[in-house]
């Protein structure tokens, strides 16, 4: 199995987010810069234009609001004993690179396929990024093991409140896959958490739909789609407790007011589910 093109992808995302959008940044993230290699902002500055268009901007505010939604969550479940974060499908994620002074108290664990994994430490060691002492990354073959054991092998302590970031996975699994995840997830102490986003389903010719057609050309289909009603009741069924959807109107008061470089998303998608 290769490295991820669409993780990288979003990287870039994130990256475009620094070097093209007005500040205050929605997520201020310039490691992903150090991350993507000395020629990150020459070759952002051939895509300007093109990465300017409405989809792309789309893409990338979508991107960097849910990276910042659920960092705000892990801040806020400190105060009820969260003391671990696990970050499913990191992909190029950089908090452990810039997390702040509240994080420093907790253990962090990136969790990816091997071939990611291997490729994201390998940029690390290249830009010279530190990795401080409470980041552990981890592989786990999901073909292999469960979720649960992965963790486990890892040091993630199965007895302490954990949010999880699971961000822009589901729609490339399967539902009995997701399923899996959340009853691992499920399993954790009472005020544990995850965060999720899901794909909603697209008419031909719609931005999402163009997107969906995009990375199944790279070999990275998306199998399943939720209305946001959908994956309020699976995570109900499953044995959550809370469930809160992301509603557009709620983004745009807490992270696009007076912006306008990047759209407000339109749909609903993404949840936080708590134990």
């Amino acid at each position: 199995m290769k490295e991820s093109r669409t993780a990288l992808g979003v990287a870039w995302m994130r990256a475009l987010h620094q070097l093209f959008d007005d500040p205050p940044l929605i997520l201020e993230d310039r490691p992903i810069l150090e991350l993507l290699g000395p020629g990150a902002a020459a070759g952002a500055e051939k895509m300007r234009e093109r990465m300017q268009e409405v989809g792309p901007r789309m893409l990338r505010a979508h991107v960097v609001l849910r990276s910042r939604f659920t960092e705000d969550r892990l801040h806020e479940s400190l105060a009820r004993g969260v003391s671990q974060f696990v970050i499913l499908g990191a992909g190029y994620d950089t908090f452990f690179a810039r997390q702040p002074d509240w994080a420093r108290s907790l253990r962090i664990f990136e969790i990816d396929q091997p071939a990611t994994q291997q490729d994201k430490l390998a940029k690390i060691a290249a830009a010279k990024i530190d990795i401080p002492a409470n980041v552990t990354f981890g592989s786990v073959n999901f073909e292999a093991e469960s979720l649960g054991d992965g963790l486990r092998r890892h040091g993630v302590d199965p007895g302490r409140p954990t949010l999880f970031s699971w961000l822009g996975v589901t729609m490339y699994l399967t539902e009995p896959a997701i399923d899996a995840t959340l009853a691992a997830v499920r399993a954790f102490p009472r005020g544990s958490e995850i965060v999720l986003t899901f794909a909603t389903r697209q008419s031909d010719g719609s931005p999402q739909a163009s997107l969906a057609a995009v990375v199944a050309s790279m070999g990275e289909p998306w199998v399943t789609y939720y209305e946001p009603s959908e994956i309020e009741t699976r995570l109900l069924a499953a044995g959550f407790a809370q469930v809160e959807l992301l509603i557009p109107k709620q983004a745009e008061t807490r992270y696009f007011a007076h912006r306008r470089d990047l759209p407000v998303p339109a749909r609903a998608s993404i949840v936080s589910a708590r134990v």
